[in-house]
């Protein structure tokens, strides 16, 4: 038995994978849903079942697509058929389409009509400084803080990549995602979103699969302590009941850095947080973006991205640390303005809304940040770690996670057969 503890989507794709193997497994989950802070909820408000926030899947996500493949998911996905990202200056009114093209060599940034106005192809090359930059390096620090460039392509990925601002998120871990998506062409860059939610799509779709493949998933298990003997882990201690763990059997720990260094103190981790904020707005129509897409990003307002889920618009904003202080009327009013110049309707009061509040969506993803990353193994031989949060080489995104707990499932299976 392999017991995988947290049921977010790095939980949730190791016991899929155990599952896969053939060897049983119990996902323990201390809430009352599988999913952590990738859910969908039916909100009264708008009564429609929405999200709790904005999750982009791109074409170079293959630990999502294996995962999806395993559980037949990947219909749930409906995704671009070549890779554009529309942009609206609000402050400005200006438009523009950024298009990478196919193959590996990026020869749109040689085009006008595919790159970002105002810019040269010869700005673009501070980019490469990224794949060279020492740990303690920003992304400022590579493609510098002015700039058209900076305000209209760099700041906005790393905002959406990394929750944090270009003067201070790690340009390791924007670089990672540069190589895999830009570095390899169109096809990688395709946006992909749930079709009808996080929760419909990616969430239920492993909860059946490990339920009818033998695997159990039990919630409101709450971890407690381990309950260790030298090396090994020789129970779990949920309260009112226990797990005993026979020879050969392993642990995944897939849980939040703050919960998991409550229970081992001595393991490393990143425990400074960045906040998310998410409006959703229910329109009296379908959202229309350009192009037919079903995101647009937002330039020169307090929103970053605009998503298009039939008739609610959906606005993220990354590194929204101080945003989310404000209550919700007043975000509600800020998001609102900016969504009405995005789509070209006049000023208005604010349709029916809902704000959520992610305060601790992701890790500080900041240099001195990288370090802290716990890896896979820890000091005991039947014991392993999966997180987005863990040493996965990925920014804090869902495919991070599901990576996460790919490698966590191999390592837990390699010990049992051990």
């Amino acid at each position: 038995m392999i017991h995988v503890v947290g049921a977010g989507m790095a939980g949730l794709a190791c016991a899929v994978e155990i599952t896969r193997s053939g060897r049983a497994v119990t996902l323990h989950e201390s809430a009352g849903q599988a999913g952590g802070r990738c859910r969908s909820f039916h909100d009264e408000t708008l009564d429609r079942v929405i999200d709790n926030g904005n999750h982009l899947i791109l074409g170079a996500n293959p630990a999502v697509f294996s995962y999806l493949d395993t559980v037949g998911g990947r219909a749930g996905l409906v995704g671009q058929a070549r890779a554009e990202f529309p942009f609206v200056d609000i402050a400005s009114g200006e438009r523009w389409v950024l298009r990478p093209n196919a193959g590996r060599l990026p020869w749109w940034i040689f085009s006008p009509a595919r790159r970002v106005p105002g810019t040269k192809w010869t700005d673009y090359l501070a980019g490469l400084k990224l794949a060279y930059a020492a740990e303690s390096a920003t992304i400022a620090d590579c493609v510098g803080n002015s700039g058209p460039l900076v305000s209209r392509l760099w700041e906005p990925l790393t905002v959406a990549v990394l929750n944090a601002a270009t003067d201070e998120g790690a340009a390791r871990l924007l670089w990672a995602v540069m190589r895999q998506t830009f570095g390899r062409g169109e096809a990688a860059c395709r946006a992909y979103v749930a079709r009808r939610g996080l929760g419909p799509d990616l969430v239920e779709p492993g909860v059946k699969y490990i339920c009818e493949n033998g695997g159990q998933v039990c919630f409101g298990r709450r971890l407690r302590a381990l309950n260790m003997a030298g090396k090994r882990i020789e129970s779990l201690d949920f309260g009112t009941e226990s797990a005993v763990l026979e020879p050969g059997d392993s642990v995944v720990l897939a849980m939040p850095a703050a919960n998991l260094v409550q229970i081992l103190p001595e393991i490393p981790a990143p425990l400074e947080t960045r906040a998310i904020v998410n409006a959703h707005f229910r329109l009296n129509e379908a959202v229309q973006l350009p192009g037919g897409n079903r995101l647009l990003g937002i330039i020169g307002g307090t929103a970053h991205w605009l998503f298009a889920r039939g008739d609610i618009a959906s606005v993220t904003v990354s590194a929204a640390d101080k945003l989310a202080e404000k209550d919700a009327d007043e975000i509600a009013e800020l998001l609102w303005r900016d969504v009405a110049k995005a789509l070209g309707k006049p000023p208005s009061a604010p349709p029916p809304v809902r704000i959520v509040k992610e305060k601790r969506a992701t890790f500080a993803q900041i240099p001195a940040a990288l370090a802290k990353r716990a890896g896979p193994r820890t000091a005991y031989g039947n014991l392993f770690l999966a997180g987005d949060w863990t040493a996965t080489g990925l920014p804090a995104t869902i495919e991070g996670a599901v990576l996460s707990g790919q490698r966590a499932a191999a390592l837990a299976l390699a010990s049992a057969r051990g």
